[in-house]
């Protein structure tokens, strides 16, 4: 029975540590997908509804406002082959890779942190490789898109529209 007690002791003591050594409330967001009371900026409950006043009335879906900080790319100032990418994806295929449209995992954490599944990657053909190449648009969940010619080593907001 004591050997249980001990066994039971240390799983805790490493998940503690554990928790610790990820960050403590990064774990629990990565795994909830929101963010924990005390990683919010004050104590004050916020609205996720937004205001509009009796003259405002939502045009048309509007390009995403760059979430993440990250240097933005005007969607004009694309490769064409980019450029081709995002009608793709805007119509929803037919996409020439079978591992377009698939989950991007953010592992390099340069996006922003979302839950698994957020985001999707999407081959941006190169000319002259014969295979795919480095170059992706990911999407977000929230619209959101970003270009990386260096296979994720960094990224770019696309401005769409622009």
């Amino acid at each position: 029975m004591r050997n249980r007690s001990v066994v039971a002791l240390l799983l805790a003591g490493l998940l503690a540590v554990a928790l610790l050594a990820s960050g403590g409330t990064g774990l629990l967001e990565s795994l909830t997908g929101s963010p924990t009371p005390a990683a919010s900026s004050s104590g004050a409950p916020v609205s996720d509804a937004p205001t509009r006043g009796p003259a405002e009335v939502p045009g048309p879906a509007a390009a995403p406002a760059n979430p993440s900080g990250l240097p933005a790319i005007r969607e004009s100032a694309l490769p064409a082959e980019a450029r081709r990418t995002l009608a793709l994806i805007r119509a929803g295929g037919p996409y020439s890779y079978s591992q377009d449209d698939k989950t991007f995992g953010n592992f390099e954490r340069i996006l922003p942190r979302q839950g698994s599944g957020y985001y999707r990657e999407y081959t941006v053909p190169t000319p002259g490789e014969s295979d795919r190449g480095a170059r992706r648009i990911v999407t977000g969940a929230g619209g959101e898109k970003y270009y990386t010619q260096d296979h994720y080593d960094s990224f770019k907001f696309i401005a769409e529209g622009s």
